[in-house]
């Protein structure tokens, strides 16, 4: 019996460190490929390479047209309706509605929860200059209606009749709100410096005035980057003011 004992014991030593190895190396593994993982997603922000100027797509890559307006994700602003975002973008993980806090009529938008901006995954938030008169309308004869994931506002569905009209409506804005956090070192380093920082509802705005874009690095919530055509910029400025 004690032979016994003595055996278990010993291949328990055994064992044991094997198994601590073991479990160590897979914590290495994971916190390596976790690191991996990382410079992945902000590679892009950082390299300059001739390569990256293949990619289209990207967040910083905004061409601004002779007219005044902006194009950004193959998207015209000012130009492009519903229907072109569709055609653009495709129809996968996509929702088109009316979003309107409890004191508020709302606005169109289209939201896709997993967009890939180039290689930078995010949400994007389409806007568009939908009338006051038909948000009534189409809110009225919505299918159904529900709350948002955070609760703060509600979601109409339009009905099948005013969807078709609602495709018609011109996009406005574009809010891209990348997976990654951003910092000053990265927007600098792909934005470039902004004509103005602004200190605004717990959010430092880097302003770029010639490109429409509004970068909104806040304290306590998820990075935001707005776009609108440049002759439209002061739309962006003024909300919060």
């Amino acid at each position: 019996m004690d032979d016994v004992c003595l055996h278990q014991k010993s291949v328990n030593d055994i064992i044991k460190p094997i198994i601590l190895r073991t479990q160590n190396l897979v914590k290495k593994l994971f916190l390596f490929f976790a690191l991996v993982a990382a410079l992945l997603i902000v590679y892009p922000f950082f390299n300059k390479s001739e390569n990256m100027d293949v990619v289209t797509g990207l967040p910083w890559q905004i061409d601004v047209l002779p007219d005044g307006s902006s194009q950004v994700f193959g998207l015209h602003l000012g130009v492009s309706r519903l229907a072109d975002v569709l055609g653009i973008l495709g129809e996968d993980d996509v929702e088109l509605a009316i979003i309107a806090a409890s004191d508020e009529l709302g606005s169109l938008e289209v939201y896709y929860g997993h967009f890939l901006a180039g290689v930078i995954s995010g949400k994007l938030i389409i806007m568009t200059d939908a009338s006051e008169h038909n948000i009534k309308r189409w809110r009225e004869n919505a299918i159904k209606s529900e709350h948002t994931a955070t609760g703060r506002a509600k979601k109409y569905i339009l009905s099948v009749d005013d969807l078709k009209l609602a495709l018609h409506e011109v996009v406005t804005g574009l809010t891209f709100i990348p997976s990654l956090n951003l910092d000053e070192e990265i927007i600098l380093a792909r934005f470039g410096e902004p004509a103005e920082r602004v200190q605004l509802d717990g959010a430092m705005h880097y302003l770029y005035p010639d490109k429409g874009l509004d970068i909104a690095l806040f304290e306590e919530a998820k990075e935001v980057i707005q776009y609108v055509a440049p002759g439209s910029f002061q739309s962006i400025t003024s909300q919060g003011k």
